[in-house]
């Protein structure tokens, strides 16, 4: 597996997002969207951060930060900073 490049959140609206869906299987798509929804009541009820690791042109990028709200499309991270969906391969609460 490759390493992930650590950045800031301020960071991610100048990053160029993978145009693809970064999972494979129905199974990793949930697992997915289970973990982010956890983060998501995490980061909205005590302000816990967590780790999102997410594909762009540039490779596999890490950024821990508080997820503030999730779509069917979009995940957004406090600041008002959007990752796509397709583009999230995993995410950890600290």
């Amino acid at each position: 597996m490759h390493t992930a490049k650590l950045i800031e959140k301020e960071q991610i609206p100048s990053l160029k997002f993978s145009s693809f869906e970064v999972l494979n299987t129905p199974e990793e798509k949930l697992e997915r969207r289970a973990n982010i929804e956890k983060a998501m009541l995490i980061g909205n009820s005590s302000k816990s951060k967590s780790k999102i690791f997410f594909m762009t042109e540039e490779g596999l990028m890490e950024v821990e930060t508080t997820v503030w709200a999730a779509t069917d499309d979009s995940v957004t991270l406090k600041g008002g900073v959007i990752i796509p969906l397709h583009c999230i391969t995993k995410t950890e609460l600290i």
